[in-house]
């Protein structure tokens, strides 16, 4: 028996325009689009994909206990393109001394961009 990582689920307030926000952030593809769920992909037919179902509330500002991490080329020049997109830095308790910047989304969702693998 195969067990496959299809989707992550993420609740959000408005599907349409955080799935669009990611879309573009990681320049995948929208398979399925509607008012309550928007779904991309990083290609049509390749997994995993997101899933922004709406729910009526907005994130708590308690910290996410699930958080996407990001390993670009350039990190600096990677969080200047989210920050032009719209994200923004957040406080999840970090010291400054690491080698990832804490970003969030439009709707408060935190991730990491990573800096370069050592080694």
């Amino acid at each position: 028996m195969a067990l496959r990582w299809e989707q992550l689920i993420v609740d959000a307030v408005d599907p349409v325009a955080l799935g669009r926000w990611w879309a573009e952030a990681l320049g995948w593809v929208v398979v399925a689009a509607d008012a309550d769920e928007y779904e991309i992909r990083p290609a049509p037919d390749r997994f995993p994909g997101l899933l922004f179902g709406r729910v009526a509330e907005k994130k708590t500002p308690l910290k996410n206990r699930l958080h996407l991490d990001f390993r670009p080329d350039d990190r600096d020049a990677e969080v200047a393109r989210l920050l032009t997109l719209g994200a923004r830095h957040a406080d999840v308790g970090q010291s400054g001394e690491e080698a990832w910047v804490v970003l969030a989304d439009p709707e408060g969702n935190e991730f990491c961009v990573l800096g370069s693998r050592q080694g």
